[in-house]
């Protein structure tokens, strides 16, 4: 599914080069679960952006799903990125003038999905995370959790191959937290690949394959 090869990410600090990624090369196939592990500044988050077409390598090549998105322009790595790719960030990232189920369908209003079957969906969705006495509450009003819930519906809203989590329980208590991955967890085990960064060692302990980074390099890769 994911194929990185000789990946580099470099950005500009004052007159120095600084490579967040130095020839990276990954393959992660259909329905894994991966942890993604390392020190802050290790480039894992540039990893998990490049693997989300957030950002472009400097150079190397990324093929999703046997096709080279390296060279797509950005109109068409955005296409790409809202059928294949979920998000889930530590932050959450709801829009917070719109309540949660305004939240969960915004993905479908940008697909060009029909209103009368946006409606169906997103009626589906609130059920399935336990959200519909929050439909109409706005981010300000929901704990933690219900916003995760409420940004993992809108991440698989449009059923994505992967979704791909940036810390997803750094903002949640330990039993919240302990839900929320039983969530993302469950969506692996009907067969979505999940990718997940995390400086929580027993967190990415729960996936199958981990990924230690270091330095913009991967140094250990055990499944």
């Amino acid at each position: 599914m994911i194929h990185l090869a000789e990946i580099t990410r470099k950005f500009q600090m004052g007159d120095q080069a600084v490579y967040a990624l130095d020839k990276v090369d990954l393959n992660i196939a259909a329905g894994e679960y991966v942890s993604i592990m390392g020190p802050s500044g290790s480039g894992k988050s540039t990893l998990l952006n490049i693997i989300g077409l957030l950002d472009r390598p400097d150079s190397g090549c990324y093929e999703l799903d046997g096709k080279n998105v390296t060279e797509l322009s950005e109109t068409e790595q955005a296409r790409v990125r809202r059928k294949k790719i979920g998000f889930v960030f530590q932050a959450f990232h709801l829009v917070p003038r719109l309540t949660a189920a305004e939240n969960i369908e915004l993905p479908l209003i940008l697909n060009g999905t029909p209103p009368v079957e946006r409606q169906t969906l997103v009626a589906e969705a609130l059920q399935a995370f336990d959200l519909q006495s929050r439909a109409q509450h706005r981010p300000a009003e929901l704990s933690g959790g219900q916003r995760q819930r409420v940004a993992i519906a809108r991440a698989t809203i449009l059923q994505p191959s992967a979704i791909l989590a940036d810390e997803p329980t750094g903002n949640l208590d330990h039993v919240i937290g302990a839900e929320v991955m039983m969530l993302l967890e469950n969506l692996h085990h009907a067969g979505t690949t999940l990718i997940m960064v995390t400086h929580d060692r027993e967190l990415g302990a729960r996936a199958r394959r981990h990924i230690g980074m270091r330095d913009g390099k991967i140094v250990t890769d055990v499944s």
